[in-house]
């Protein structure tokens, strides 16, 4: 007889679903993590005969499923949520956002912000997330310190911020903080200009030289309104997108979030180059911005993440809901009742997301040899009864305070609704806190 492996951790669960094989559903099944690493996917009965864990966690009613990966955020506009809603992009962006920020931003706004929002993150079953934002080096020094999985964008624009005022400050702050986390097990970082209507040419010849050197991802909002690619075309005689290939900017790093407006040989050249697109359709449809055509996307080989956005315009980091809406506006886009189903939604924001992040030999699947960056999901609610099909009800029935616990890097995060690592009552305190000093300034 055999002896058993040791193990830190075996997660015995209801249902496994691993992503990996598409849409496959393992009953009765658990997963074996040492080192933070998961090592066996069995089911439980040879399980329990083939490991000797030093904890054990039974899910009797649940589906483990691999962490959500949030593949666009604005995490430290988590504490603007709800500041100036129902507003056009440009009004609300313009006349309202960029003020306020004015104002408050800085180390502090992004480290109280964040820690916030990798609250709500891991509540809602996120371990992973890709961050856009000023102070990357404090986001990513709050996100390590928390255990959060992120890729911290290295914000480039053409004005001066409370970050940097010159274009050549963004560019040495942005290549000091990726030395300072280069190779961290938990971080890493992609170059992040802003828009095409807010980075010059210069600058966006200067990012694909430095990503290409680096080996890093660039993270672009792109083709999110209507309006932007009418004055790009007035102001440039070309559609941003094809601005973007001019420049050496579309190939298989460009992460394009939003991707409203689109030909179909723009989906073309996106699948051909390799782009990875982040789909949005919360904050699209609250900011009025149009529709990504996902389906087109997805049936053109094109890699496909969702992301929620930031909390001003969504107004929460609920994957979950994303995942629903993501699914249900696909198909009346489509005007096919089959486009973006369950099991191709949850690959989005599971899979997808890591393959945008150069992460998908790491994380988006429950596989031996991947990171344990796993949630649990509990399916006995009678809001989630009868259960006929598991990815079904958690794409299109189940709410995040379903989400009982999370794990990244094997390391537990949530214990049955539980945050082990971040105290509430203090992050309460300090989210009241920014309220009072945004509303003394007119937000």
């Amino acid at each position: 007889m055999s002896v058993p492996r040791e193990v830190d951790l075996l997660i015995e669960a209801r249902w496994v679903v691993p992503v990996e094989p598409h849409g496959v559903v393992l009953e009765d099944h658990a997963v074996a993590v040492d080192g933070g690493s998961i090592v066996a996917v069995l089911p439980t009965a040879e399980a329990r005969a083939a490991c000797a864990p030093r904890e054990r966690v039974a899910l009797g009613e649940h589906a483990l499923i691999p962490g959500l990966v949030n593949a666009h955020t604005h995490n430290p506009m988590t504490l603007l949520r709800g500041l100036a809603d129902d507003l056009p992009l440009m009004v609300w962006l313009r006349q309202h956002i960029w003020p306020v920020e004015g104002r408050v931003l800085g180390p502090e706004f992004v480290r109280d912000g964040v820690e916030l929002a990798i609250a709500e993150m891991l509540r809602g079953g996120t371990t992973c997330c890709n961050e856009n934002y000023f102070f990357p080096d404090v986001a990513a020094a709050t996100y390590r310190r928390a255990g959060f999985r992120a890729t911290v964008g290295l914000p480039l624009i053409e004005f001066p911020s409370a970050w940097a005022k010159s274009r050549d400050e963004y560019f040495e702050r942005a290549l000091a903080v990726h030395d300072d986390f280069r190779g961290d097990a938990l971080i890493g970082t992609a170059f992040a200009p802003h828009a095409p209507y807010t980075v010059s040419d210069q600058a966006f010849e200067r990012v694909r030289m430095l990503a290409d050197q680096l080996d890093v991802p660039v993270h672009l909002h792109l083709h999110e309104t209507a309006h932007e690619v009418e004055e790009a075309k007035r102001e440039t005689g070309l559609r941003p997108l094809q601005r973007m290939q001019q420049l050496g900017i579309v190939n298989d790093r460009l992460i394009a979030v939003h991707m409203t407006q689109l030909t179909d040989a723009e989906i073309a050249l996106c699948a051909e180059e390799g782009v990875s697109v982040v789909h949005c359709p919360e904050s699209n449809l609250k900011l009025a911005s149009g529709f990504c055509p996902a389906e087109k996307l997805r049936r053109a080989g094109v890699n496909l993440a969702l992301g929620t956005d930031g909390c001003a315009s969504n107004n929460d980091l609920d994957m979950f809901g994303e995942m629903r809406t993501a699914a249900l506006l696909a198909k009346g886009v489509a005007g096919d009742a089959s486009a973006f189903d369950a099991a191709a939604t949850l690959h989005a924001a599971t899979l997808g997301g890591a393959r945008t992040l150069g992460l998908a030999d790491r994380i988006g699947s429950i596989a031996p040899g991947k990171r344990a960056d796993l949630a649990a999901v509990r399916l006995d609610p009678l809001e989630t009864q009868p259960l006929y099909h598991v990815v079904s009800q958690l794409v299109y029935a189940t709410g995040r305070q379903q989400v009982s616990d999370v794990w990244i890097d094997g390391r537990r995060q949530l214990a049955d609704r539980a945050l082990t690592g971040l105290d509430a009552d203090a992050l309460r305190a300090k989210a009241r806190a920014w309220r009072e000093r945004v509303a003394a300034i007119g937000g």
